[in-house]
């Protein structure tokens, strides 16, 4: 019987001596195995598995250089389980044994279990290099512990590895994730060297924490340096931040950067287009790059249905919810709030709660807190008060969603005259002590229009016992690239304030002549004479920056002004009076949605 016996010895990681002894005769040989090659290139467990049996019978497993590349594979493939089985097996772990099975914990969403590890591994002989101290920062970054990540940041400076770029990298994203910006600079500022990865970083980091400007800034430093071209994930990021501030001339010229980039044909990029244009006022254009799209999944769509329904076009929105389900892409939570949203600024009540509640019977979906609070938004808008009033005290909710659902409410009732509905609502948003401010003014305002000054005048002395201020109001427009700021009633710190003042009111003249009547239901906040009411009210921020719009503005140009307060009846019926008078095309974006004038009409059809 032949017998055949192998010896391996190792002389460097990766090169192997086989010795093979048959009978009386031997031979010897060596090679560096193809197995690291076979691990990286095997996309499939089963390969993997098969490698892992030929390593095993090989005797190869002894060695940590292939046991740690078999970890890789299994991390790869999100089986983290088999790489600790195998881990466990080993005798003497190295650091990347440890920093690849932690790494592994992470993806597959199970950060606390790489902590675990870390702590074992300072026990051990194993000591942490620069990519474990990054791989557990990456750990705080996901769980945003940023206490735990503070103590990390510590320690590395400890070691003398503050200046490592992959550490400053992911530290800046640690503590942009933490809400802790400045932090996030001061990493950046003092970085020797920066790559592509610590730039968008920094800029995710402001687009995240709402600090959009800071965002732009930041990418126009680096565009200016341009040591290398944008990743889609910068690109992306700067995009989400022209939407929030409603910078359509700086979203074109970051999309005109995308398309010579090559970045268009990137989903996360068309998808951030998508929602950057719905933003800016210009839903057709969000519709030409949705439409480039070859193979849109849920996210695009759901950014198309949430776009068309702010626009006031709901039948769109459901035209292409009902285009996504015959493609077989399935609804998430996010799409119906957008179908909710649409029927509710349609005036769509019984199709939009029929989608409701076919939410969890047809697709599996549990309607939440955010559901329920487009239904009493539906209900109100329709002036079925009463409903919506009944629906909102069955929703439990946390403060933040609870000040939504009430504030809705209050909304709504303030625009139907029902007092009792909006004493009520405001008296849980002052229980809940979020949106207190507006839920005075609101109340107010409601007890002047019945003509209740004793109720305004005690409301107002409550405001100012307990240091309640309301929010000014403030509208914004772009012009070439630069924002003007526009405050009520403050047309001492307006540019070009006399000129503004004096165009509008020449349109105010011109609209009397058109039967133009401040509304009733738009008194200030104070009981004044009818005279000094309408100042107040043709000083508005959305006037006075559409004023300056239309001095600077090159006629033909749509004049797209931003606010952050909702639009009043009074501006909006002035509005569209104007756009008739001037022959000018107007898109206001308030908190609620957008309104596009138009020849003397509005898209939302005074039902907003």
């Amino acid at each position: 019987m032949r017998r055949i016996f192998l010896s391996i010895s190792i002389s460097s990681p990766g090169l192997y001596t086989y010795t093979f002894r048959q009978n009386s005769h031997s031979i010897s040989c060596s090679q560096s195995p193809n197995f690291v090659q076979q691990l990286q290139q095997s996309h499939d467990l089963e390969s993997v598995i098969s490698i892992h049996s030929n390593l095993l019978k090989l005797g190869f497993l002894r060695d940590t250089f292939a046991t740690n590349h078999l970890i890789n594979a299994y991390v790869r493939l999100r089986r983290t389980d088999d790489a600790h089985w195998l881990f466990e097996e080993m005798s003497e772990p190295n650091v990347v044994s440890w920093t690849s099975l932690m790494a592994g914990y992470i993806d597959t969403g199970k950060p606390q279990i790489s902590f675990w590890l870390f702590e074992r591994m300072l026990g051990s002989s194993a000591k942490p290099n620069v990519f474990t101290f990054a791989t557990m920062v990456k750990a705080c970054s996901v769980l945003a512990d940023v206490e735990t990540g503070r103590k990390l940041h510590a320690q590395i400076e400890m070691l003398g590895f503050q200046s490592n770029l992959v550490l400053c990298t992911a530290l800046i994203d640690m503590y942009g994730k933490s809400n802790n910006v400045d932090e996030a600079r001061r990493i950046f500022d003092v970085m020797a060297y920066r790559n592509i990865v610590s730039w968008t970083s920094m800029i995710v980091a402001y687009a995240q924490n709402a600090q959009s400007n800071d965002a732009l800034r930041l990418f126009r430093e680096f565009i200016q340096s341009m040591y290398y071209p944008p990743n889609h994930f910068m690109l992306a990021s700067v995009i989400n931040a022209c939407g929030s501030l409603g910078r359509l001339v700086m979203g074109k010229v970051t999309h005109a950067v995308i398309i010579r980039g090559g970045h268009h044909v990137n989903d996360v990029v068309a998808t951030t287009l998508v929602d950057m244009y719905a933003k800016c006022g210009c839903f057709g254009y969000s519709d030409k790059v949705f439409r480039h799209m070859q193979n849109p999944c849920v996210i695009p769509y759901t950014s198309m249905i949430v776009g068309a329904a702010k626009h006031g076009l709901g039948k769109l929105s459901l035209n292409l919810f009902e285009e996504m389900l015959e493609r077989g892409i399935r609804p998430n939570d996010v799409t119906f709030v957008g179908v909710l949203h649409a029927c509710s600024h349609s005036g769509l009540v019984s199709v939009g709660l029929e989608h409701l509640n076919s939410m969890y019977r047809s697709h599996g979906i549990m309607p939440d807190v955010k559901h329920y609070m487009c239904a009493v938004d539906m209900l109100g808008r329709a002036d079925r008060l009463d409903e919506a009033y009944q629906l909102a005290k069955t929703i439990q909710a946390e403060p933040d969603d609870g000040a939504i659902l009430w504030g809705t409410l209050l909304s709504t009732s303030r625009t139907h005259g029902r007092l009792d509905l909006v004493v009520e609502a405001g008296q849980k948003l002052i229980e809940l002590n979020k949106q207190v401010a507006a839920s005075y003014v609101t109340m107010s305002n409601t007890y002047a229009v019945a003509g209740k000054w004793e109720n305004v005048h005690k409301i107002r002395s409550e405001m100012k016992q307990k240091n309640v201020y309301k929010e000014p109001g403030c509208s914004w427009i772009e012009v070439k690239e630069t924002i003007y700021v526009f405050y009520a009633g403050d047309v001492v710190s307006c540019i070009r304030g006399n000129e503004v003042v004096h165009l509008l009111r020449e349109l105010e003249v011109k609209m009397k002549e058109r039967g133009y009547v401040q509304g009733s239901n738009d008194l200030v906040f104070v009981d004044v004479e009818e005279e000094a009411k309408e100042t107040i009210l043709s000083l508005h921020s959305e006037r006075l920056a559409l004023g300056f719009g239309l001095i600077t503005i090159p006629k033909g140009v749509t004049i797209r002004i931003m606010k952050n307060l909702r639009m009043c009846r009074a501006c909006h019926e002035a509005f569209k009076l104007i756009s008739e008078i001037v022959k000018r095309d107007f898109v206001v974006r308030d908190v609620n949605r957008f309104h596009h004038f138009k020849d003397g009409s509005c898209n939302c059809k005074d039902y907003w």
